[in-house]
């Protein structure tokens, strides 16, 4: 018999010859091939390139397109993304600005999932997987996403908040082809329903399941089946109503497990009774594939040398949770040679720093958070851990550091020892601080930073800043993307020095800095290719904000009063952000749309 290609050959051959096909036209050959060559085409900046090409390629670029990312859930609608994009199997949305974890945006204030579901729901059939970052998700819209996705696999939700464990047992119960259930830092209601006990009784496809941001008691019997007839599971992280003891128990189910987020690493159930103490060192010991390590909430640090036999292989350790002090935080990172992502708070103070930059040679990441975050209070983290990082950690390239006091000659010092870094995050608390040995305004040091830095993407300035600092950013700062800015500059020039020297500017968030409306027009060339500009308690006018929005009718000019708020001219907060559709009609009052 033939092979069934060259039969298939045959045929075509056979229908030109009777006239009973007609050959495509070029262009039509042109998708085809196009649309062939674009499913190997991963980057969506490559894929967006692509689109602008000419028409045929816009159309197989959108015809191929199976992984969907809107960075702002405002910016186009429902109907016209589902319109262009048919075939997308993954969804990634975004919709409040990053302030809004801060508390410097009212709650109510939108990015409502309800509408995109809704139109999803019908359009999307195939639809896999669903990532959505500071939106508004109700029970309804959880259950919207069960019923109408039968292949649905993974579902991340981060900074949301709307739904409750309610909606957690409808994905739970439904989605019987679920692998990954992430939540990571939203506000979960507690319904007061067992959304553990509704994942299938029968064996599960679960890879991942988070829920440490759930600040409910969870059915432990139920999480402990679930663990056991998971076999697929590799990341688990558990909330503060997981003891140790519980832990223990968990982990001699899954000792397959790359990731875990331990709890409460504080006093069991088990100890209570007084029973005989687990042995936590073997359990950790046979879970030989841990390389991610995070929780340890409500710590008791004699349980610490419990995970020193995991510590050689660890890549990432989240101590962000768990107040240690310097001597506590020795005993474990001397054995953590290869990490690459650290959390800790500063309570482990300079001295723990520098056993880090002692040990950790193979650093990518560092996030230092404030114990106490306070304005007035006394950072027990300075200068000195700066500096120890960025000589013994020069593989380095995403820092996020909060302290009290610092000085331009560490900062210089990271940029010369550290110049792969792409994320430079340093947050001075207290306003207007100084250099705190020589009273000198930090200018240079963030200078040094983006003169240095050539793959630097993300700053975050603070401390003592003048124009001088903002003219370095413009001058140097060419690939530059997201630009945060707090108590910082000395007149309009210094964000003018940054919209027109930045071209690469996407992100631009400013608050409490003396920026006017002839700041705001220095950018009009610019905010077009912006995906937002967040203002707040900055010196702009009503009519300042009017005349870009007449300027530029493409760009949505939201002026956000705070709730309680009468005088309807004032406004605390602007934001603009770029759109293809019509500004949205579910504006609460206190939003007004220019």
């Amino acid at each position: 018999m033939p092979e069934p290609e060259v039969d298939t050959r045959r045929r075509e051959i056979a229908g030109v010859l009777t006239g009973e096909f007609q050959s495509p036209s070029p262009d039509q050959v042109l998708e085809n091939v196009l649309e062939n060559v674009l499913l190997f085409l991963t980057s969506r900046r490559d894929r967006n390139a692509v689109s602008l090409v000419c028409k045929s390629w816009y159309r197989a670029e959108a015809l191929t397109r199976s992984d969907l990312f809107i960075g702002n859930c405002y910016a186009v609608s429902p109907r016209r993304a589902i319109e262009r994009f048919r075939r997308v199997r993954s969804v990634v949305l975004k919709g409040k600005p990053r302030f809004a974890d801060f508390n410097l945006m009212p709650p109510n204030w939108g990015a409502y999932f309800t509408p995109w579901v809704t139109a999803m729901a019908t359009s999307y059939p195939w639809l896999e997987k669903v990532y959505l970052k500071r939106m508004f998700v109700t029970d309804r819209d959880l259950e919207l996403l069960a019923q109408s996705f039968p292949a649905f696999k993974e579902l991340v939700l981060v900074c949301c908040d709307g739904f409750g464990t309610s909606g957690l047992a409808g994905i739970a119960s439904k989605c019987r082809q679920l692998r990954v259930l992430d939540l990571i830092e939203d506000e979960v209601t507690d319904d007061e329903v067992d959304w553990i006990s509704c994942f299938p009784e029968s064996g599960t496809c679960l890879e991942s399941l988070i829920f440490d941001c759930i600040e409910c008691p969870i059915n432990f019997e139920a999480l402990e089946r679930l663990v056991a007839r998971s076999p697929s599971l590799r990341k688990l992280r558990l909330n503060r109503y997981v003891s140790i003891g519980q832990l223990y128990r968990l982990m001699i189910r899954a000792p397959q497990l790359t990731h875990l987020g331990s709890g409460s690493f504080s006093s069991s159930d088990i100890v209570a009774q007084g029973d005989q103490e687990p042995d936590y060192i073997s359990a950790f010991a046979a879970c030989k594939s841990l390389v991610c390590l995070s929780g340890f909430r409500e710590i008791i640090p004699d349980y610490l040398p419990a995970i020193y036999p995991v510590c050689a292989n660890l890549t990432s350790l989240n101590f962000s949770y768990a107040n240690i002090n310097t001597e506590q935080l020795k005993s474990v990172i001397c054995h953590c040679h290869k990490l690459q992502i650290f959390w800790v708070l500063d309570s482990v103070c300079d001295e723990g720093l520098q056993a880090v930059a002692a040990t950790c040679k193979e650093l990518r990441e560092l996030r230092v958070f404030p114990i106490d975050a306070r304005e007035d209070s006394e950072g027990p983290v300075s200068e000195v851990g700066l500096q120890a990082i960025s000589e013994g950690c020069r593989k380095l390239q995403s820092i996020l550091y909060f302290c009290q006091r610092m000085t331009n000659a560490a900062v210089i010092a990271m940029s010369k020892n550290c110049p792969d870094l792409v994320v430079f995050r340093l947050c001075i608390m207290g306003r207007h601080r100084p250099d705190h040995i020589t009273g000198e305004p930090m200018d240079e040091g963030f200078g040094a930073i983006v003169m240095n830095c050539k793959k630097l993407t993300r700053l975050a300035i603070s401390g003592l800043l003048t124009d001088k600092a903002f003219s370095y950013i413009g001058k140097y700062g060419k690939l530059v993307r997201t630009l945060s800015v707090a108590f910082a500059g000395d007149s309009d020039m210094g964000l003018k020095y940054v919209l027109e020297g930045c071209p690469k500017l996407q992100k631009l968030e400013i608050r409490d800095s003396p920026f006017g409306d002839a700041a705001l027009r220095s950018g009009l060339h610019h905010y077009y290719n912006m995906r937002f500009l967040w203002m707040s308690s900055c010196r702009l006018s009503r009519q300042g904000c009017e005349e870009i929005a007449r300027a530029m009718p493409g760009l949505v000019v939201e002026v956000i009063r705070n709730e309680n708020e009468e005088d309807k001219d004032g406004f605390e907060i602007l934001y603009m952000y770029r759109s293809l559709e019509r500004p949205r009609i579910d504006a609460p009052e206190f939003v007004t749309i220019l």
